[in-house]
């Protein structure tokens, strides 16, 4: 297998590039949306369920007047399917997933459920990172579309797919027959993840469909209440170097922006002009921050990282920021979960024009 060929649950494939490089929604790939376990038939399917999702299958791109669905007597069928077509309709009249991504963030009125939106992003990446030969930033990468569990094991800090290390505690990686061993006490928990390094970094592009690679983002973090932050980075090969360069790729390619990011060692900054938090709560922490109120060790103790970012040409800033770092930060929710929104880095830089 080529080493960039990778998330097959992506459907990259099946997905066409236009002049510009970005992804046209194909017949084939509208096709395995119908797939997804919502739009299912079951026995207790209707006559007007049937006909419309044969219909659609057979037709991915079809329109579908308002009497087809209405016609679906089950309410949560009958929903299922509008929010399908409105996912699909929207692809379509945007042209390309890049567009209708940026168009429908921009709007501020997200109509479609996160697993459509975690597609897209998943898609996104994969054409971005579809030339590099880079398991760590395309394992980085999994960090915009999936939400990760932050562990501290031995003085590292590792990012962990939510998704599999549950399935793995509760199935022992047997399946369904792990889990009920595991329900009946037969079997422990087993750790079948690894942190992904380089030397066992060749195994990531057959494994990256199960997403069980564990993420070394381990730092030592000092602490200052004001605006001073000192995060020193020990490892050589650091997650959140790849983490940084991947968001550099998915700026430049939905934005046209050439910028440089770098997870930093230490922002004492009595300047501080602008910033941008990739998730919730670090959006939070960070404002807090640059109001100078203070913020509990406790939520201090989420920040994950803090990154500068800095743009090539100072010109497509704002004018009143140009020249100047923009600081991010990545922090854990209270439960360790980190879940990134890759839209905010794309809406609340300070961009002179909005392309």
């Amino acid at each position: 297998m080529p080493h960039n060929d990778f998330w097959p649950g992506s459907h990259f494939s099946l997905l066409q590039r236009d002049a510009r490089g970005w992804l046209v929604p194909t017949e084939a790939y509208v096709r395995t949306l119908l797939a997804r376990p919502e739009l299912a038939l079951v026995p207790e399917s209707c006559a007007a369920e049937i006909a419309l999702h044969e219909g659609l299958v057979a037709a991915p791109l079809a329109p579908v007047q308002p009497a087809q669905l209405a016609a679906v007597q089950d309410d949560d069928a009958r929903e299922n399917y509008t929010v399908f077509l409105r996912f699909r309709d929207g692809l379509l009249a945007a042209g390309t997933l890049e567009a209708y991504y940026l168009r429908l963030m921009r709007s501020g009125a997200v109509d479609v459920p996160a697993v459509f939106i975690d597609a897209v992003v998943q898609a996104l990446l994969r054409n971005v990172l579809d030339t590099g030969n880079d398991a760590l930033e395309a394992r980085a990468a999994e960090m915009l579309f999936r939400p990760q569990r932050i562990t501290l094991q031995e003085g590292q800090m590792l990012a962990g797919d939510r998704d599999a290390l549950d399935l793995l505690h509760d199935t022992a990686g047997l399946g369904e027959v792990g889990r009920l061993l595991r329900q009946g006490g037969v079997l422990q928990p087993t750790a079948q993840v690894q942190v992904l390094t380089p030397d066992n970094a060749a195994a990531y592009w057959a494994e990256s469909e199960r997403h069980h690679f564990l993420l070394d983002l381990t730092h030592e973090l000092t602490q200052d209440l004001s605006h001073g932050l000192t995060l020193k980075l020990t490892r050589a090969r650091s997650g959140l170097k790849a983490l940084a360069r991947v968001l550099e790729r998915w700026v430049l390619h939905l934005l046209g922006v050439q910028v440089q990011i770098e997870p930093v060692h230490q922002i004492n900054d009595s300047a501080w002009r602008w910033h941008v938090g990739l998730d919730v709560e670090s959006t939070a922490i960070l404002n807090d921050l640059y109001q100078d109120r203070p913020v509990e060790a406790e939520r201090m103790a989420r920040l994950v990282s803090l990154f500068t970012l800095t743009f090539a040409n100072p010109a497509e800033m704002r004018a009143d920021v140009a020249g100047k770092p923009v600081y991010l930060g990545l922090a854990t929710n209270a439960e360790g979960l980190v879940r990134i929104k890759p839209q905010n880095l794309l809406l609340n830089l300070p961009l002179a024009t909005v392309s």
